[in-house]
Formats: C-alpha cells, sequence, structure tokens
C-alpha cells in the first residue's frame, strides 16, 4: 500500500506543531503534506494535493473547519476516493454524530495520545480497506458532513415563511413561496428566481443559511451552498459525469447539486 497523506489545518500553531508530533510517533509512515492555519487554503491545497485524511480545526478564521469540508467535497476530482476527515474541536457538541457513519472522526482540545492513536487505527482500517477495493459507499461523507452542519445550525422556532419582499429596482415585490423555483446567494443579497424569466432580478439582504430555516423543509431543499430549490419546480434530475442535474418547469437553465446533497435525490 502507498504511502498514506494528510493535510493539518490548525490555526494556533503550538496545537498544530503538537498534534504533528503526536502523529509522527502513532503512525510514522503518514505523510504530512500541508499544515495551514485557515480553512480557506485547505479549500485551495486539498484539491490540488488529493491528501488521504483531513484534520480539521472546526473554528478557524476565514473559512471554518465544517465549510471547508463541504468546499473541498465539491471540488473534488471525480474519479479519486474522497478524503477521510477528523475534525479537531475544542467544544464536545460537535461530536455527537461523530460515529454514527466511520466516514468522520473527532478529537477534543487537547488532544490526548491514547484517544488520537484510536483515530489512528480507525484511519488506518479504512485506508486498508480502500484498498483492498472496499470503499465506503460514495454518500457516506456528505452525508455524515450535512448531518454534522445541520444539528449545529440554529433552528427556526416561528412558522414557515409565506411571502418573501424582494427588492427591484425602485419596486418591492411579495413573493409567495410557492412562486419561488429557487433561491440563488449573490454576494451579499439572496436573488429570488420565479417562473418569470424575463422580469427584474429580485434581491433580499438576507443570508441564505439564514432563510433556509424559515422555510418549509418539505418544499424547500438546499442543494449546493449557493442554491435552494422549490421541489415543485423540479421537472426532472438526470446525472452525467457523476455529477447530479436538476431541470426545472418553466426555467432553461439547469442546476448542479453539490456531492453534499446528491444523496437527497437517489430516491428519485
Amino acid at each position: 500500500m502507498r504511502t498514506p497523506t494528510a493535510l493539518i489545518a490548525e490555526d494556533e500553531p503550538v496545537l498544530a506543531q503538537a498534534l504533528r508530533r503526536q502523529l509522527t510517533q502513532l503512525w510514522p509512515d503518514l505523510q504530512v503534506l500541508h499544515m495551514v492555519g485557515d480553512g480557506q487554503q485547505v479549500c485551495e491545497l486539498a484539491p490540488q494535493h488529493l491528501p488521504d485524511i483531513l484534520f480539521l480545526d472546526i473554528h478557524m478564521p476565514v473559512v471554518n473547519g465544517l465549510e471547508a469540508a463541504e468546499r473541498v467535497i465539491d471540488a473534488w476530482p471525480d474519479a479519486h476516493p474522497l478524503p477521510l476527515i477528523v475534525f479537531i474541536t475544542a467544544y464536545d457538541n460537535y461530536a455527537v454524530s461523530a460515529f454514527e457513519r466511520a466516514a468522520i472522526d473527532y478529537v477534543l482540545k487537547p488532544v490526548r495520545p491514547e484517544r488520537l492513536a484510536l483515530t489512528c487505527l480507525r484511519l488506518q482500517q479504512q485506508l486498508s480497506a480502500r484498498a483492498a477495493s472496499a470503499p465506503a459507499p460514495e454518500d457516506a461523507l456528505p452525508a455524515s458532513l450535512l448531518g454534522l452542519r445541520q444539528r449545529h445550525e440554529p433552528q427556526a422556532t416561528d412558522a414557515p415563511l409565506r411571502v418573501l419582499q424582494a427588492a427591484a429596482g425602485s419596486s418591492i415585490y411579495v413573493i409567495p413561496v410557492e412562486d419561488i423555483v429557487y433561491l440563488e446567494a449573490a454576494d451579499k443579497y439572496v436573488r429570488i428566481v420565479t417562473h418569470d424569466a424575463h422580469g427584474p432580478d429580485k434581491l433580499i439582504r438576507t443570508p441564505l443559511r439564514e432563510m433556509l430555516p424559515r422555510l418549509d423543509p418539505g418544499l424547500f431543499w438546499q442543494i449546493h451552498r449557493s442554491h435552494v430549490v422549490n421541489l415543485r419546480a423540479i421537472e426532472r434530475i438526470s446525472r452525467q459525469d457523476h455529477r447530479t442535474r436538476l431541470h426545472l418547469r418553466h426555467r432553461p437553465e439547469t442546476l448542479e447539486v453539490s456531492r453534499l446533497y446528491a444523496h437527497r435525490f437517489k430516491a428519485m
């Protein structure tokens, strides 16, 4: 089996060096390709160098560990197995769902050698299984990440929104949620796309992640970090080159489903 590789992302240099030393002692064959201090560097380096394992601090500047993992999965080459991920956190509430699937592990700060040894053993077993042509289901990691993120995002306590108010030029449009085809994050705004392909862009300033908990989950699904779609607006689903695309009713464009959310459409 080839030499396993890893990337460490930790914004506290002392802790990053300590983790690397412990890994060297516990797993001498593991080659650490890079040590970075924020999630943006993870997003840039991981798809280029394709490490087998990512050790990601959850709380990092620029881009946090959860979001970095999502972006890496989206940018990962389809022909290459997804990386194994270990989250590093000082807060054990992030560890609730860590063992629901083998795709994600976690260690708490300060990292204890005996706990890291268990993590290394699990990683070695998974890499051995992968080398023996027994990979985990391709949706295991995305489903685990999605579940982990949803557990720790604020949940809506109010009734689902029935209308949205959006600006377009000097006008304010009142749009029933049933008329929305999809929502698209655009810079500091969210663009509301309806069946009207020729009308002006209708924008709302609330971030997409803040809007999503206020929408009916039986009607609206997130399919990408930049898109939330009305399920009733989907005409058909196609899959080409390992990518899932949604074809819409009354709209000419198609929407790509990121790997994080593609498993939702397998039953369809």
